[in-house]
């Protein structure tokens, strides 16, 4: 497996991500071939997409308010999680757990950082239709047959530290049932499925970075085929 970063301008809403990322690979020196996999980060595909909202043009309702004193958290934050939400689980002081699209997440996704001040990010508003309108526009430039996958980093209970979580992915099995195989000594996985997509984000995220990185996405390059 081989990693590269992609390091871009700064995305902006309404950015053709596409084209930013075709015009940094070129400059890096590098052309997708069959069975690369092209990692992204939520954030920037959201931004791209326009989903950058200002804090000031949101109006907290009741509830919002109310959750925002229990959370210690800005009731106009706290109104974009409650928009953004399947369910509301609980929290604790600065952070809301959250069913979002299905997935358990801080706070529905919602991020502060590598925002504009008085801004906040919110998850892509359908990831995988993200992968796949990316992958169709990196195999045409490229002729190849590739894999995308919408990343985000999550910590998870009782851990610290981040890991990579998969969105959205196209052109990829997100989880590899290995029910079956055999262990050392011959016996039989009964509940085995390996996370595929989630490890592949978590080894971008380690070039990636979580902060001024500007490397919004990663080509792994790998002997793998994916269909």
């Amino acid at each position: 497996m081989q990693l590269f970063g992609i390091k871009t301008q700064l995305i902006r809403p309404g950015d053709d991500m596409a084209g930013i990322l075709i015009e940094s690979l070129c400059s890096a020196g590098l052309n997708l071939k069959d069975n690369d996999i092209i990692v992204l980060a939520e954030s920037a595909v959201a931004t791209a997409e326009g989903r950058v909202i200002k804090l000031d043009s949101v109006k907290p309702s009741k509830k919002a308010i109310e959750l925002s004193k229990l959370y210690k958290n800005d009731p106009r934050k706290m109104e974009l999680i409650i928009r953004e939400s399947d369910e509301i689980l609980g929290g604790i002081p600065g952070v809301v757990v959250t069913i979002t699209k299905g997935v358990l997440s801080p706070s529905a996704g919602i991020d502060n950082s590598n925002a504009p001040d008085g801004h906040v990010v919110l998850l892509p508003a359908d990831p995988k239709k993200s992968a796949i309108e990316m992958r169709k526009k990196l195999m045409k430039k490229y002729n190849c047959n590739i894999a995308v996958i919408v990343g985000d980093s999550r910590t998870q209970p009782l851990r610290f530290g981040c890991v990579g979580i998969a969105l959205g992915c196209a052109g990829i099995e997100p989880v590899e049932d290995i029910r079956g195989q055999k262990d050392l000594f011959g016996k039989p996985l009964l509940i085995t499925r390996r996370a595929t997509a989630d490890n592949l984000v978590s080894a971008a995220q380690i070039i990636m970075g979580e902060a001024d990185e500007s490397t919004p996405a990663v080509l792994i390059r790998m002997l793998l085929q994916y269909s």
